[in-house]
């Protein structure tokens, strides 16, 4: 008994050590040893997360995610709000809670699926998909906040992107064909809302980043088989020494590919697979951001205790280029 006393405190704070490294994200290393990813994933562990968006203003990360709410062994989604978390380090995270949520946009009635958010004009632009009450289908929304952290509102009142917008010539028709939107604003400040499931689209928007130029429409967006794959969905754009990288999940279970253009809406050349299929997750949603000198990629696997392809947790990895601007493969946190 007196030993087991004796030795209490080291087992208590061993105990400490190992709860906090679990709950904080954080990996725990033996003194003098250098971690080059120094974070565990998932590095969201307080809700189950998903269809993460990156925007860095400022010295911090901002992090937007899905919020999974299904119970456990469920085989439908639940979800509906979005949430955001800020870093300075990449290491010790702030949850802002939900900063939009379906009950935002009176015309919607479920499903706060994937979005972006884009900073202009001192204003904050989040376009996220989410079901229109009045279709049943999938629509993407625009909501608006002068701050990074929310709270954010409608800017229309109505759906930017509707299904019966996106009807193109031969193509079946899917409750879910308009989702995932990316947005990039070019360096001429010329901005573009990349979307889609199954059949991409871009629209070019207008100055306001709530309407898109009619003119020219919603346009097909034309994509190359990447490593033998069809485009699914989660399109994401971003620009690295002047080449636009556009990524997105292929095939199916769900694997990360991308492909390169000197022009943001193509012809694009194929890249090659990004990321492999994430683990315990049918499904694969990413965000690529440059922060602080280094270039992240955030994903979603299902690896938390009760989590799977319904309740799904945010991950990140760094992203590397090689000389020729080529993504070297990344493999998913196991």
């Amino acid at each position: 008994m007196k030993n087991t006393q004796h030795h209490l405190p080291a087992i208590l704070g061993t105990l400490l050590i190992l709860f906090l490294s679990y709950s904080t994200g954080c990996r725990i290393l033996p003194e003098g040893e250098v971690d080059p990813t120094p974070w565990d994933n998932p590095i969201i562990r307080d809700i189950y997360s998903a269809d993460p968006a990156a925007l860095v203003h400022g010295d911090t990360l901002y992090l937007y995610v899905g919020h999974d709410e299904a119970p456990e062994g469920a085989t439908t989604y639940v979800m509906n709000d979005w949430y955001c978390y800020s870093t300075k380090d990449m290491i010790h995270w702030t949850n802002h809670g939900p900063v939009l949520s379906v009950r935002d946009f009176a015309w919607a009635d479920g499903n706060a699926w994937a979005g972006q958010v884009v900073h202009r004009n001192g204003k904050f632009y989040y376009y996220v998909s989410v079901a229109q009450a009045s279709t049943g289908g999938m629509a993407i929304g625009v909501a608006v906040s002068d701050s990074p952290t929310g709270p954010f509102t409608d800017a229309l009142g109505r759906a930017l992107i509707t299904s019966s917008m996106t009807k193109f010539s031969g193509q079946p028709r899917w409750s879910w064909d308009d989702i995932d939107p990316t947005v990039l604003i070019d360096d001429d400040g010329q901005a573009y809302l990349y979307f889609g499931n199954t059949y991409p689209k871009y629209v070019k928007l207008n100055e306001d980043m709530i309407s898109f130029d009619e003119e020219t429409g919603i346009q097909p967006l034309l994509l190359p088989f990447v490593a033998g794959l069809p485009f699914t969905e989660a399109l994401w754009i971003h620009k690295y020494k002047g080449k636009y990288y556009l990524s997105w999940a292929a095939g199916w279970e769900e694997q990360l590919v991308y492909a390169t253009s000197d022009h943001p809406t193509g012809p694009w050349k194929p890249g090659g697979k990004l990321m492999t299929h994430a683990e315990n997750c049918n499904t694969s949603h990413h965000a690529i951001v440059e922060f602080k000198g280094k270039w992240y990629i955030f994903y979603h696997n299902g690896t938390l205790p009760g989590g799977g392809s319904y309740r799904r947790s945010v991950c990140a990895e760094y992203l590397t280029y090689d000389e020729e601007g080529n993504i070297p493969l990344i493999s998913p946190s196991p």
